[in-house]
């Protein structure tokens, strides 16, 4: 027998899906032509045009382009920034003091975790990091600071504990040392591996890129103050 009230549930639930995929398409094709292309350079038009929506639709579901930025790095941000402040907490409980070297690995793994979130999603995520620290978008700085600042004072402390001779203003500035060396290892990771590959005969996958630049900025971050 027809079922007019079942009918009507089948057809909202086809409407939300709809919805639900039409963002995910929006989403996806956003993320890949800001990593590619960087957030000033990938207009609305583009991005509709690879999500093949109209505008109406990121403006339905974002409002803008800032919230559509933004919107994009939150799918990695509300992964990563918890797990990584679940390492950074069970180091916190151990009885030694966790060495710069240790907290910095202790990342590794909340980063490789964004592969299961998305294809490439850990270097997509690094790349998309480095568009926004590059291009000067403050209006990222304010979203991460806001939304996630408690997970970012977390790793700070870990960072200032394990290398209290450093004082706070010296600490800032090698912590963006820190950020733009990620960012120019991520950006160049494809040319440098296949350098190493050429010269050396080293064969690299994402993994072992971020573990050799580790211990790199550890000692850059936690060398002493030169008087």
């Amino acid at each position: 027998m027809f079922n007019l009230n079942e009918c009507f549930k089948l057809i909202q639930g086809h409407g939300m899906a709809s919805r639900s995929d039409t963002k995910t398409r929006i989403l996806d094709a956003a993320e890949k032509l800001f990593a590619e292309r960087g957030f000033s350079e990938t207009s609305l038009r583009l991005i509709t045009s690879k999500a093949e929506v109209n505008l109406a639709s990121v403006n339905y579901h974002f409002g803008s382009k800032k919230e559509l930025i933004r919107a994009v790095l939150a799918r990695y941000l509300d992964v990563f920034m918890p797990a990584a402040s679940n390492q950074i907490n069970r180091l916190n409980t151990a009885p030694a003091q966790a060495t710069l070297e240790e907290i910095l690995s202790s990342l590794v793994d909340p980063l490789l975790d964004l592969n299961a979130l998305r294809t490439e999603g850990t270097t997509i995520f690094l790349q998309l990091l480095g568009r926004g620290y590059i291009e000067s978008q403050g209006h990222l700085r304010w979203f991460i600071t806001t939304h996630y600042g408690q997970h970012l004072d977390a790793f700070v402390k870990a960072v200032s504990a394990s290398a209290p001779h450093i004082p706070p203003a010296e600490m800032f500035w090698r912590l963006h040392f820190t950020l733009g060396t990620i960012v120019f290892t991520m950006a160049s990771a494809d040319a440098l591996n296949d350098i190493a590959a050429a010269e050396f005969g080293e064969h690299n996958d994402i993994e072992a890129v971020i573990r050799k630049v580790i211990p790199y900025m550890a000692a850059g971050v936690s060398v002493p103050v030169s008087s």
